[in-house]
């Protein structure tokens, strides 16, 4: 689907075809444990699977059932329950949750009726129907849950409960470490995307100085030979703040891994293995990732720079989709959708490079900048402050470019994630960037 698509049954296709495969992977991800690990909390970080599951019908009741349907609610009584700005994570275990089979029923309930509206809804008329902008919100926030539900996965302990098969193997990657990219204005955010955000409009200029930007996100090979060189252990490396969380943790490695025998290890999903040299590295807070940075000379780039090398091509003077253009992503070009269950090695997809040869800016890993989560210029909250406008100016850095974790429908080039700098049970890694000197741009 381009940005630009105005026929009302094409998007009522790809809306039909994003809600079923959001449902699809949800009922994935709860039927593969039994219950009381749908009912357990794996972490204080996280709810419990099974608070997800309502939360999900509850949305989709809210949005596309009253507010698109104006329909009455079907189970007024639970809308505090999954309320997730009326009770943090920490408290969800302790409500009065509906139990699995109630919750599975109330989310299939749910989506049979929503099915139904979305067959008799004009997709114009309102902001909230226009292009079908209601069922793009609730499929991609189906598919951000879902991702949050596999971070849960990742957390708990027990046997292996998710299987998917590995990327395919690709030659090491050999080709340029960095590319520059030419100074000069482009167009980030968008005004045109039917689906966007409220926090990736609207479409202005910037105007972003020459830089070189990392080909493709650093790896575990290279992670690790920051460790080995007292990374760690050094303040000189760290933000104050990050070296209280490193002194105040213990921390020595991305989360999950562990030194055993000469070698290091990580828990993966269920499994322990070694840990995969070649594969961009992955559990690390955006405060390890600024310390990596620091130590190899460099810094993490903005989210302007990001956009830039992901969107600008140079010989149009237009900003695309995504770095291959404006097609929508193929298995060739990205690794989304939890098709696996981790990153390609470094250097893959070379069908969904940028137009200068930059390398996996779409999936893999959430790649984290230096850029504090802000609104764009003339930033207007849509359909409700509490998806971005209340997350402005807090202690939020920006995270782009998606994840194996992450659906298409939730990713584009000008998606963007925010998270706090500590945090490292998401799929995160990085890479690095410089400033370009003027003799390298003459």
């Amino acid at each position: 689907m381009t940005g630009t698509v105005s026929d009302p049954d094409a998007l009522r296709q790809r809306a039909l075809a994003a809600l079923l495969a959001a449902r699809e992977r949800t009922s994935l991800l709860t039927t593969c444990v039994e219950e009381p690990e749908l009912t357990a909390q794996h972490s204080p970080l996280m709810s419990p699977l099974v608070w997800d599951l309502a939360h999900i019908g509850n949305q989709e009741e809210l949005w596309l059932l009253r507010a698109v349907a104006g329909r009455d609610a079907m189970r007024p009584e639970i809308d505090g329950l999954y309320d997730a700005f009326e009770h943090p994570r920490s408290e969800r275990p302790s409500l009065p949750l509906l139990a699995p089979a109630e919750a599975r029923g109330y989310a299939a309930e749910v989506r049979g009726r929503a099915l139904d509206v979305l067959e008799s809804t004009p997709f114009r008329g309102s902001p909230l129907t226009d292009a079908g902008f209601a069922f793009g919100m609730i499929a991609q926030h189906e598919q951000q849950h879902d991702e949050t539900m596999l971070i849960t996965h990742q957390l708990r302990s027990g046997p292996t409960a998710l299987t998917a098969p590995d990327p395919e193997p690709a030659p090491r990657f050999s080709g340029l470490s960095e590319v520059l990219v030419p100074g000069g204005p482009f167009t980030m955010g968008t005004s045109t995307e039917p689906w966007a955000l409220d926090n990736e409009r609207p479409a202005h200029h910037r105007l972003v100085p020459p830089f070189f930007i990392d080909t493709t996100p650093v790896t575990n090979a290279e992670y690790q030979r920051f460790i080995a060189d007292g990374g760690y252990t050094d303040p000189r490396w760290w933000t104050p703040a990050g070296w209280d969380m490193v002194r105040g943790n213990g921390l020595s490695a991305p989360l999950f891994w562990r030194r055993e025998g000469g070698q290091w290890l990580r828990r993966h999903f269920g499994t322990v293995e070694a840990v995969p040299p070649d594969e961009p590295v992955l559990h690390v807070s955006w405060y390890e990732a600024d310390a990596y940075a620091r130590w190899a000379g460099r810094r993490l780039p903005s989210e302007e720079e990001w956009e830039k090398s992901a969107r600008h091509d140079p010989a149009s003077d237009r900003s695309m989709r995504y770095p291959w253009g404006d097609a929508d992503p193929t298995p060739e070009r990205a690794n989304l959708g939890q098709r696996h269950l981790r990153p390609a090695p470094a250097g893959s997809y070379p069908a969904g490079e940028s137009p200068l040869g930059v390398r996996q800016l779409i999936g893999d890993v959430w790649e984290w900048t230096s850029s504090d989560f802000l609104p764009y210029p003339g930033f207007s909250a849509f359909p409700y402050r509490e998806y971005s406008d209340v997350f402005f100016g807090g202690d939020y850095k920006v995270l782009r470019g998606g994840a194996f974790s992450v659906d298409e429908v939730a990713c584009r080039g000008t998606f963007r994630n925010w998270d706090h700098p500590v945090r490292r049970q998401i799929f995160s890694g990085f890479r690095t960037a410089r400033d370009a000197e003027p003799k390298e741009t003459a």
